[in-house]
């Protein structure tokens, strides 16, 4: 039909400038990252391609290990961000006194600009002068300074507890907005019924969120597997590479060493994780949507 097509034309155009905003600022540097990955592009010498030479160099058991620790890393962070943001939300809908003032205390990891709080964090982390090594020593924990940025595990965790702490807000604040969704008269007929808080919890507020958890995390996941701030403030990735995770071994590699082409083939990799970890998210919200539907 004439007027059909025409409005489908119409309904293209106004989807140029998008198109073309995506094209500008996604595809081509992702196209350009693709082929500057089978070169072997650097600072030392003329850029030639080599195939998949990049792709053969990092597959060996040190990435492996790398990969396994940007798993690691990220499943811990994305968890405790999720269990901490999830009982925040339902607290902070609770009708407790001064609920108003804890929803502004949960702002300051958003307020505060990023590095400034690594920052911070590195200060209280620090062994000599640290607010966390004094109150142990302060309590007879420990027996002297503990220089937690120093050692492979604790270095670790504290970089993990720094992502926490500049993720939970997000997280709060999403999860609250789904639990004040879930409609207040299925828990006033349930309450009606004898059911207790805990099983009004469990049976209504939890399955209704559902759905809001599983997005919130998949954009967790997607931020936390890139994130690069809080690594390299606090360790760059050390002591030993025991922080180094598939951002900070790209960056490591591309910009620290110069080798642009290696450090494009470690960068392709993470699109293609991130990539299975949006597809596996997408098949999980449609069967989640069918048997809510059924």
């Amino acid at each position: 039909m004439p007027g059909q097509k025409s409005a489908v034309i119409f309904a293209w155009i106004l989807l140029i400038p998008a198109l073309a905003y995506v094209a500008a600022i996604v595809v081509y540097p992702l196209l350009q990252t693709v082929n500057l990955s089978f070169t072997n592009a650097s600072l030392r010498r003329t850029t030639d391609y080599i195939g998949w030479e990049n792709y053969a160099k990092i597959f060996d058991a040190e990435f492996a290990t790398i990969i396994g620790r940007t798993f690691l890393w990220t499943f811990l962070s994305v968890s405790i961000k999720m269990i901490i943001g999830t009982g925040g939300a339902m607290l902070l809908n609770a009708a407790l006194p001064g609920r108003a003032l804890f929803r502004i205390l949960t702002m300051p990891p958003w307020i505060v600009p990023m590095a400034i709080g690594i920052f911070m964090w590195g200060w209280m982390y620090n062994g000599q002068f640290g607010m966390i090594s004094g109150l142990l020593q302060r309590f007879g924990l420990v027996d002297g300074p503990v220089a937690f940025l120093a050692y492979g595990n604790t270095a670790f965790w504290a970089t993990i507890i720094t992502d926490v702490w500049i993720g939970v807000p997000m997280v709060t604040m999403y999860m609250l907005a789904a639990v004040q969704s879930v409609p207040q008269d299925l828990h006033e007929a349930a309450w009606t019924d004898g059911a207790s808080r805990f099983y009004r919890m469990r049976r209504i507020t939890l399955p209704m969120i559902f759905p809001a958890a599983i997005t919130m995390s998949m954009i967790s996941l997607i931020s936390t597997f890139n994130s690069f701030d809080p690594i390299w403030i606090l360790t760059q990735g050390g002591p030993s590479g025991s922080t180094t995770t598939m951002i900070i071994d790209t960056y490591s590699t591309a910009l620290g060493s110069k080798k642009f082409g290696e450090g494009a083939a470690r960068a392709v990799v993470i699109c293609l994780f991130l990539s299975a970890f949006a597809l596996l998210y997408f098949r999980a919200i449609t069967k989640l949507s069918k048997r809510m539907t059924t």
